[in-house]
């Protein structure tokens, strides 16, 4: 929709910008579709930190989201667009005929009243699942399995979108956002468009205050510390030595490979653009 700009009554507030999304800001997620997030401050199961700078965040429900869009042939009604904190994409809100709602990723396109279709092979519109083998040439697609019945893994961040670029001997092949071109199954469900909110890339937090509320804690710079806390640290002055850039575990930051070798790697047909 567009970016909110505050009036510089403060520091704080003179750079600081708002996403205005199509989300209605007073909906609440249903209980049936919500469930207590635990706030674990970048710790693992045994209590060590693994991802640092985070906690103290605010409290926030998790939103039951369906990735599987395994209702066959049961179209449901789109009642609102709500935010999710735990997530850069807006959740769509749809009821089934049956009675029973659920949350959907919100693609670019879809509004309130609008109708949703899954199954083998449906309408090509905004919000409809359906098999990749029946989706044509050059269509938008996000949610993407990697192995049938699985639920979608890829795509699912605001903006996202990867482009149905051609078909052969049971595999599709996908155009990822990264630029990278990989093989999926035929048989994976896809959904049709372009994943909604694309302003929230850029959205300027503009203080500490908002990043603390969204759980961000303060970084403190290697070349800060002292010697025995990072690789940057000690020395005379603000200089870090002759030291190559590395983290506080030693990796190394530039030109230095860290993607583990899996095997799914044999599926990708072009690596990503640098």
């Amino acid at each position: 929709m567009g970016i909110k700009k505050a009036k510089p009554t403060s520091p704080a507030r003179r750079f600081a910008t708002w996403n205005i999304g199509a989300s209605d800001k007073n909906a609440r997620p249903p209980r049936s579709l919500r469930d207590i997030l635990p706030n674990n401050a970048g710790r693992n199961n045994q209590g060590k930190i693994t991802a640092r700078h985070r906690g103290g965040r605010n409290k926030r429900f998790y939103r039951i989201v369906d990735f599987k869009r395994d209702k066959n042939n049961i179209p449901a009604v789109v009642e609102s667009i709500q935010r999710d904190p735990n997530r850069t994409a807006e959740l769509a809100l749809v009821s089934y005929s049956d009675g029973e709602k659920r949350f959907i990723l919100h693609p670019l396109g879809l509004k309130i009243g609008d109708t949703i279709l899954s199954g083998e092979s449906v309408e090509v519109s905004p919000g409809n699942c359906m098999l990749l083998k029946n989706i044509p040439l050059g269509i938008y697609v996000h949610n993407m399995e990697l192995r049938p019945g699985q639920g979608g893994k890829m795509a699912r961040s605001a903006g996202s979108a990867a482009q149905v670029l051609a078909r052969e001997r049971g595999w599709v092949h996908l155009r990822m956002p990264s630029g990278e071109i990989r093989l999926i199954p035929s048989d994976c469900r896809a959904t049709i468009g372009e994943l909604g909110n694309t302003d929230v890339k850029n959205v300027v937090l503009g203080s500490a205050g908002r990043s603390r509320h969204l759980g961000i804690r303060p970084k403190v710079r290697g070349v800060a510390m002292n010697a025995v806390d990072h690789p940057h640290g000690g020395g005379k002055g603000k200089g870090k030595g002759h030291n190559i850039p590395r983290s506080e575990t030693g990796v190394l930051a530039k030109g230095f490979k860290t993607r583990k070798r899996k095997s799914s790697d044999s599926l990708i047909v072009h690596r990503r653009s640098r």
